[in-house]
């Protein structure tokens, strides 16, 4: 053998195994698929005696992850649809918008094509969420022509009015939401490359819907939209209008209620805002939840100076306790993989999700615990993270390296630190890759006794290494095969230190000597390796989570400890994931400032007013604090895909104002009302249009909140988000945008007639004199 110091098992056979990757660009599922197709014709190839078995397909997960996106689109679709049935109670008023749905994600569909997307996770659930917003745009249009349709107009006459009405209205909510996503374009770092395609498919999925709003949904209403003004309806008509008017007298007397004490919902306001900043400080952080992908990665780890034929036998053992547990479907087994002597590696294949009871993280655990019954070998199980971010290979998730130039001091304080770390209850598998421990013989040459029996180092060198060291020294050429001559002593005479004293030097005169007279053999310990970073020598401290704690916290904890050890001279970093999160957290929070501030300028832009937008997008406290709390509720880390939800609901959120403040501005231009009188009008007739397209986008966000099948558990902090910042946010915004715009409004003419009288103080010295 090439290399006697290497083993890896199938189980319990031998085995050989074969990693493929794919290419950057390409398609894992297709590449799969290639693979499998050429392995087929490889098998007639290979001798019985051969088996060959696929140990990990990662396409399978991907493809089960994908179905269930798939799925939760069909069933959003339904849902949205169900939504706008109930509300309008007519057929062909449900039809109208529902072809909204497949025109804007085929248009959709159409832009990846030529921009080369592939549809994927990101991009199908870009799309599950887009059919709660795609059918906003279609149901305020729908809904407002339908309302002069019901004044006694034809279908044509209210097709026309009723788009001229809120065309700019859905130019407006287009505009602004597809703007939101902006910002992520220009995200750097890996996850704005992760979240690229999923902004350009959301932000293309609502620009051709609001074409698809603006064109084909008029146009088919003043084809096929029935009126029902003055006609009999059914039981199930009278009874559901009954409701609806009841509801919304409710909250007409409500708002009425709230508009009287307009001091107290300010105040309110303001209380919701600093909550909200409270919960955002204390809300447990995350980067990316774990998953499950049906496959968990261990390290092995026995005593320093372990012999290979112990660590064999230990391998064995630990991996047949791992492959009884009733959730996993092989083990493969690797020792002399990595850098260090006594440490191993395992692949643990689990049954599909649809056939076991628990999760990945839980078998992991229960494995460790399992684990504990094989002495002599410690265990370490990775539940791997969907996507991974830098970091040197270690026996836990998450990774702190410390620097130093004094290798002694770096050392002592590696080990204090990690002592330290293992007693916080926020830490679990706390190790390190400091192995400074390992028995090792230091071959001390008699300088003076070498030089004059003609011995020199280099010799004793090249001794020891053909001895050991498994050396090349010729190859066999076959006429199928090549194999090589690798010289080393017999197995017999590697077992002991006194082997050393038999061997023999040759010297420069031409005979050999006893390495035995020409050296001593001291036995002691050292490192089994030693690691760099930076050029600088460095000890990486790993650890996971403990159940239930948010990696923000833990880290903060770690790095609470190592300001209290570390000396000066004693740089400590965190790497890899850890270090990914904590540059992820400033440029998330200043994604959402940006997003913010985007939709800020459009909408100025669009109103021609710096006091309107204001307005519109006073319910963002609420859905923030909403997300927050739905968050904290459900246990869920404010992670990258909560972020991405909580920049959603900017979008979400303003489009209803939007729908009130045009129809409030627009009554108080015709009609020259006062601006409370005018919001309170505005809130009553767009009640409806709101609560369609906000039930819309719950649905939409709601199969993705409860998450389930393969890759669920990523999705979910985002549908969470969505939900219940959507919910609270609604339910308060009804009534919270009709003060600030009185308010607001109040602002802007204070500010007009304050101008209004400078400009008048000015105006006498600037008339011209009578003599002119």
């Amino acid at each position: 053998m090439q290399n006697n110091k290497t083993a890896s098992w199938y189980g319990a056979s031998r085995s050989i195994v074969l990693a493929i990757q794919r290419q950057p660009g390409t398609n894992t599922v297709a590449v799969a698929e290639r693979v499998k197709a050429a392995l087929a014709k490889v098998q007639g190839d290979i001798p019985p005696s051969v088996n060959v078995a696929v140990l990990y397909d990662r396409s399978i997960s991907i493809q089960e992850s994908v179905h269930d996106v798939t799925f939760t689109l069909e069933l959003t679709l339904l849902l949205v649809v169900l939504v706008i049935f109930l509300f309008l109670r007519n057929v062909s008023a449900t039809i109208i918008p529902s072809l909204a749905l497949p025109m804007s994600i085929i248009g959709t569909f159409s832009v990846m094509y030529m921009l080369h997307y592939s549809l994927d996770n990101l991009s199908l659930m870009a799309l599950t969420l887009a059919v709660g917003f795609v059918v906003d745009d279609a149901i305020v249009m729908l809904e407002n022509i339908v309302r002069h349709l019901e004044m006694g107009k034809t279908r044509m006459q209210a097709a026309l009015d009723g788009a001229a009405e809120v065309g700019f209205t859905i130019l407006s909510m287009t505009f602004s939401l597809a703007a939101v996503f902006i910002p992520i374009l220009f995200m750097g770092g890996i996850i704005g490359k992760l979240f690229h395609d999923f902004a350009v498919t959301i932000g293309v999925a609502i620009l051709v819907s609001g074409v698809v709003s603006l064109t084909l949904t008029p146009m088919l209403c003043s084809r096929f939209l029935r009126s029902s003004h003055g006609k009999k309806q059914g039981r199930f008509y009278e009874a559901t209008e009954r409701f609806y008017e009841r509801w919304l007298h409710s909250y007409e007397r409500s708002l009425a209620w709230v508009m009287a004490r307009r001091r107290m919902t300010m105040v309110f306001s303001l209380v919701i805002l600093v909550l909200t900043g409270v919960l955002f400080m204390i809300a447990p952080k995350g980067l990316f939840p774990t998953d499950d992908t049906g496959q968990l990665l261990a390290t092995t780890e026995a005593a320093e100076g372990v012999s290979f034929d112990a660590l064999i036998d230990h391998q064995q053992r630990i991996a047949a306790q791992v492959a009884k547990d009733p959730d996993v479907r092989s083990v493969t087994s690797a020792i002399g993989t990595t850098a260090a002597a006594n440490q191993g590696q395992l692949t643990i294949d689990l049954v599909s999700i649809g056939q076991r009871k628990r999760s990945a993280q839980d078998i992991a655990r229960d494995l460790q615990k399992a684990a504990l019954d094989v002495g002599g070998i410690a265990l370490f199980i990775q539940n791997p993270p969907a996507i991974s971010i830098g970091g040197l290979a270690s026996k836990s998730l998450y990774q702190y390296t410390l620097l130093a130039g004094d290798i002694n001091l770096l050392n002592t304080t590696a080990r204090s630190l990690e002592t330290k770390l293992r007693q916080l209850p926020s830490l679990a598998n706390v190790t390190s890759d400091l192995l400074i421990e390992n028995p090792q013989v230091t071959v001390d040459i008699d300088r003076e006794q070498a030089g004059q029996l003609g011995v020199s180092a280099s010799e004793i060198e090249n001794t020891l290494y053909d001895a050991y060291g498994q050396k090349q020294v010729s190859t066999i050429y076959m006429s199928t095969n090549n194999y090589w001559v690798v010289m080393e002593l017999l197995p017999e005479f590697q077992q002991d230190v006194g082997s050393l004293g038999k061997l023999w030097v040759r010297s420069t005169q031409g005979k050999v000597v006893p390495l035995s007279a020409v050296a001593k053999f001291n036995i002691g310990v050292g490192p089994v390796t030693v690691n760099h970073s930076g050029q600088l020598p460095s000890v990486t401290i790993s650890f996971d989570l403990a159940p239930g704690v948010s990696l923000g916290a833990a880290l903060a904890d770690v790095e609470k400890e190592a300001k209290e050890i570390l000396p000066a001279t004693v740089v400590g970093s965190f790497a890899g994931t850890a270090q990914a999160f904590l540059s992820t957290q400033q440029g998330l929070i200043v994604l959402l400032i940006l997003a913010v501030f985007v939709i800020y300028i459009i909408l100025g832009v669009l109103y021609e007013s710096f006091i309107h937008p204001i307005t519109i997008l006073s319910g963002l406290p609420f859905a923030a604090f909403g997300a927050l709390v739905t968050l904290m509720i459900f246990r869920l880390d404010l992670d990258v895909y909560g972020f991405v939800g909580m920049i959603m609901l900017i979008g979400i959120v303003e489009k209803n104002a939007i729908m009130m403040i045009d129809f409030a501005l627009d009554v108080q231009r015709k009609e020259n009302r006062q601006p409370a009188v005018a919001i309170v009008e505005a809130a009553s007739v767009r009640f409806r249009p709101i609560m369609m397209t906000t039930m819309a986008a719950l649905m939409g966000a709601l199969p993705i909140a409860i998450g389930w099948g393969a890759g669920a558990a990523s999705r979910r902090p985002l549908g969470v988000a969505v939900v219940g910042g959507l919910a609270f946010s609604q339910l308060v915004t009804l009534y919270v945008t009709p003060v600030f715009y009185t308010y607001l409004d109040e602002a802007q003419s204070w500010v007009g007639r304050k101008g209004w009288r400078r400009n008048q103080a000015v105006a006498p010295e600037m008339a011209p004199s009578a003599g002119d």
